[in-house]
């Protein structure tokens, strides 16, 4: 009975350390100003864009087009951002971001359009 209850406490104590050093990194912060780079696939097609964000407007470069958006943080984490001059239906539709994972200079981010449940991923670098 005895080494079963030790078996059972070294199992916790190994489950504990194992789940606690999986822990993905989260410094949202960091990436809320600045310069960027990012990289989306969408059915097999790589899209690369570049922007610069402020805590509240974020102007992005894409296919030699620039687009400025209005940015709200709604958590430390997870944001919003609207197209401020929309020039059809689907640019009026509001974007939501959320940063799932950081690691230095990079975050992996999840978005859809606000209400959607398609989502998407891709990655951001800070470049600057």
């Amino acid at each position: 009975m005895k080494s079963k209850t030790l078996y059972s406490c070294c199992s916790l104590l190994l489950l504990s350390l194992l789940t606690s050093c999986y822990q993905q990194e989260r410094n949202c912060n960091h990436f809320k100003t600045g310069k960027f780079r990012s990289e989306t696939e969408i059915e097999g097609k790589k899209f690369t864009s570049t922007f610069e964000r402020n805590d509240s407007i974020q102007i992005e470069m894409y296919e030699g087009k620039i687009d400025t958006f209005k940015v709200r943080w709604t958590n430390d984490c997870e944001y919003i951002i609207q197209n401020i001059n929309p020039k059809n239906r689907e640019e009026r539709k509001a974007i939501q971001m959320k940063i799932l994972t950081t690691k230095d200079n990079t975050y992996t981010f999840e978005y859809s359009f606000v209400g959607d449940s398609k989502k998407q991923r891709g990655t951001v670098t800070k470049t600057n």
